[in-house]
């Protein structure tokens, strides 16, 4: 008689309980480096504002009053588009809050709430401001 060969049931338990603890230790690592790389973006994005508003400036010889001016405007001296594309939703998909005359040194105020999307929070919530 020939002998089959494969992988008996007990192996293949083995291996599953394996693959499941090294799941449960790498995971929660992954899903961490998701939070913090999100504020990273939104972080990139608000400093292309920033470079896209300054140009602005230059032009214009002041800030926009809403961020749709760096887009499109029928203003004159406007040379825009001064972005490339329509104003990016901040990485939790809700707009980013643009006030105009800002309240710190710049002169205006350019943030993101969070996850939430409401003022205040820690972790994923914490407000996101324009340096």
């Amino acid at each position: 008689m020939k002998k089959e060969r494969g992988f008996s049931l007990m192996e293949l338990m083995i291996v599953l309980i394996i693959l499941g603890l090294l799941g449960s230790l790498v995971a929660p690592k992954l899903f961490s480096k998701v939070s913090s790389s999100k504020k990273k973006t939104a972080v990139a994005q608000m400093q292309m504002f920033e470079t896209a508003i300054d140009t602005y400036r230059l032009d214009m010889g002041r800030v926009p009053g809403k961020l749709d001016e760096l887009v499109s405007s029928d203003l004159a001296n406007w040379d825009g588009p001064y972005l490339p594309k329509a104003i990016p939703l901040d990485p939790w998909g809700k707009p980013y809050v643009y006030t105009v005359p800002g309240t710190g040194i710049h002169p205006y105020d350019l943030l993101s709430f969070g996850l939430d999307g409401q003022e205040g929070g820690e972790g994923e919530n914490e407000d996101i401001y324009h340096q």
